[in-house]
């Protein structure tokens, strides 16, 4: 089984990730007691251009690759920093390029989505993480994705300016504990769903 996370923060590499690190201790989980291939993807990275198809805007486009990579991987995890209470930039363009995923079907017409599970990981310092949550998995859900319950973790101190995840360990515990139960749930429903898949929708 393999398993894409796609980091939405807006620092590139090597840049040090709050993000990044809340959202490997998901992917660590299912690496180490699941034996599923974990692959990262830091958007901000990458050229991905506006626009809301599967194929290059333009050349240079690497949207793409990272297409494809959706398409080998039953879990998706996308991971996003709380900016003004909103998802970040990075996050709002890689959903937009997913929505090209609502018209693309497989070989027995179903979404490509389907039979695929995804979840999120949220950091920031603003209360706003279930707002966020909500958001990025509505948009998952309006896709064809499977979203488990409880499949998401957060982090935040609270209202207002305050430290890093990565320079404050107060809160680690249960961020880490919901990322592993999150990690479980995602896993535990994927594999059902191979066992079982959803076929076409009714026509």
């Amino acid at each position: 089984m393999k398993a894409l996370v796609v980091n939405c923060t807006l620092k590139k590499s090597p840049e040090p990730s709050d993000t990044a690190a809340l959202a490997q201790v998901v992917g660590d989980w299912l690496a180490e007691n699941e034996g599923v291939e974990v692959e990262y993807v830091r958007a901000v990275d990458l050229d991905i251009h506006p626009g809301v198809v599967s194929e290059a805007v333009a050349a240079g486009d690497d949207w793409p690759a990272v297409h494809a990579k959706l398409l080998q991987a039953q879990i998706l995890v996308v991971a996003s920093p709380t900016w003004l209470g909103r998802p970040s930039s990075v996050a709002q363009r890689v959903l937009e390029r997913m929505d090209a995923m609502l018209s693309e079907t497989d070989d027995e017409d179903r979404p490509v989505a389907y039979n695929r599970v995804a979840g999120v990981v949220v950091t920031g310092n603003e209360d706003g993480a279930h707002h966020l949550i909500s958001e990025i998995n509505g948009a998952l859900c309006d896709i064809g994705s499977t979203i488990p319950g409880q499949s998401w973790t957060y982090w935040h101190l609270g209202p207002g300016p305050g430290p890093d995840y990565l320079d404050d360990g107060r809160g680690h515990d249960w961020a880490h504990k919901t990322g592993r139960a999150m990690a479980a749930n995602l896993y535990g429903t994927a594999r059902a769903l191979a066992a079982s898949p959803l076929g076409a929708p009714p026509q």
